[in-house]
């Protein structure tokens, strides 16, 4: 059976060679099918997901963001770690006490700390090294990979599997798109989806949370 990304594949493909070799070719078309594909890929990788998995993560980042002396720590790195600076912010917006790994204020984690890590391999060495640093400190790990057998999914307390193509899988039949583009996404999508039960759970009023955004810009 054809999956919509699979049918979207064939029809990329064929815009593709019917466009080689043109001059001044009109992109319209193959843009439209690359927003259906990353759209259909996105769509059926995030159903894929374990829910359970992302509900054991949400309550990990609220135990330690409601907590008198927890704080809540990222690391992550190339885009993955731009995704996780995305949801440090939103975190910050619920009132939690949030630092980005490496950022020259940053605290030394402790224990009753969380770090929250993201590394599509799972074998990013500067992500599980911090791993290892936050579990030595006895602070707990939860982390976004696809590899459950991992370094990283080995260290970690909570992990949540996003059933994408690792960047070096270049063959790959789980996404057409370049490199870890597909995990990426989703991992931005399920870290929007933590962000959104937290606040619906918390009921904060959207202008309260508007009063912790930064005002120096």
């Amino acid at each position: 059976m054809t999956t919509t990304a699979e049918a979207v594949h064939a029809a990329s493909d064929e815009n593709r060679i019917l466009a080689c070799g043109a001059q001044d070719v009109d992109l319209s078309q193959d843009i439209d099918l690359s927003l259906a594909l990353v759209g259909s890929e996105i769509a059926e990788t995030a159903a894929e997901v374990d829910l359970l998995q992302l509900s054991r993560l949400a309550k990990e980042v609220q135990s330690a963001g409601n907590s008198a002396t927890g704080r809540i720590f990222v690391a992550g790195a190339g885009r993955s770690g731009l995704v996780l600076r995305m949801a440090a912010m939103r975190l910050m917006h619920l009132g939690f006490d949030v630092h980005i790994a490496g950022d020259t204020t940053t605290p030394a984690i402790r224990s009753g700390d969380l770090l929250l890590l993201a590394s599509g391999s799972g074998t990013t060495s500067g992500v599980v090294r911090a791993a290892e640093t936050a579990s030595k400190a006895g602070a707990r790990i939860a982390a976004y990979t696809t590899n459950a057998t991992s370094p990283l999914a080995e260290l970690a307390d909570v992990v949540v599997i996003i059933p994408a193509a690792q960047k070096t899988d270049h063959g790959s039949t789980v996404s057409r798109q370049y490199s870890g583009s597909l995990f990426e996404q989703v991992l931005f999508l399920a870290t929007e989806a933590v962000f959104q039960a937290l606040w619906d759970n918390d009921a904060t009023p959207a202008e309260e949370l508007w009063l912790r955004h930064a005002n120096l810009e």
